[in-house]
């Protein structure tokens, strides 16, 4: 009897590309895995809007829909829009009450719409900015990853973080999340699959551990 291939969308963090998820490899007897991309953000457009076009581009029934920072709250969002299977969020939140201090201030005082993003269009800028100062010394390697630094897409990308209303965590969510995040830092989070030494960029640099363990948390 032939088991029926499970799809897996896979949804970047901000500004950066799906090439993050180059080293990610399922059994491809049980698995078939798309990569999503960004789009540019209408003019005011809300993240429910985007969020369901974004759900265009899901091609098929009872996805599994895996977003890391960023791209887990779109996941969230597009969730309440479409049948699935699994939502998999990777170092993201699943709430606005586990948006670090920081985050929270900025909505409180409004200051992400004065943040100088047409800053970030510098890739160095950028890197530090979506995967945090961690990787300062090998800031080249990710530089690739980095793709989206329109002005726009990255003022409305930060707004919709900051200002996420989500206020009760949704069902069945599977949340992994490093253990040494400093974007969203750990100790702000509810029940999650902890990763030890896991960074914001785990997703890259601990592929090994997402393709031993995403089919056992998929099944």
């Amino acid at each position: 009897m032939n088991q029926e291939v499970i799809p897996v969308y896979l949804m970047p963090g901000m500004a950066a590309n799906p090439t993050i998820f180059e080293h990610i490899k399922l059994p491809e007897n049980q698995f078939k895995i798309y990569w999503l991309e960004w789009k540019l953000p209408n003019p005011n457009e809300t993240l429910s809007s985007y969020a369901k076009r974004m759900c265009e581009d899901i091609k098929h029934d009872n996805p599994v829909l895996l977003g890391v920072s960023f791209g887990g709250i779109l996941v969230q969002e597009m969730s309440k829009y479409i049948k699935y299977n699994k939502i998999i969020i990777v170092s993201s939140v699943k709430t606005k009450h586990e948006l670090p201090k920081r985050m929270r201030l900025l909505r409180m005082t409004k200051a992400y719409k004065i943040l100088p993003t047409q800053l970030l269009s510098n890739v160095d800028l950028l890197a530090k900015y979506a995967f945090g100062n961690t990787i300062t010394k090998r800031i080249e390697l990710y530089k690739k990853y980095l793709s989206v630094s329109d002005k726009m897409y990255l003022d409305w990308a930060i707004q919709q973080v900051v200002c996420w209303d989500q206020d009760q965590a949704l069902d069945n969510v599977i949340h992994i999340h490093g253990d040494n995040d400093k974007v969203f830092p750990f100790a702000n989070l509810g029940a999650c699959v902890s990763i030890k030494g896991g960074t914001h960029i785990m997703i890259i640099n601990k592929y090994k551990w997402f393709n031993e363990n995403l089919p056992k948390l998929i099944a």
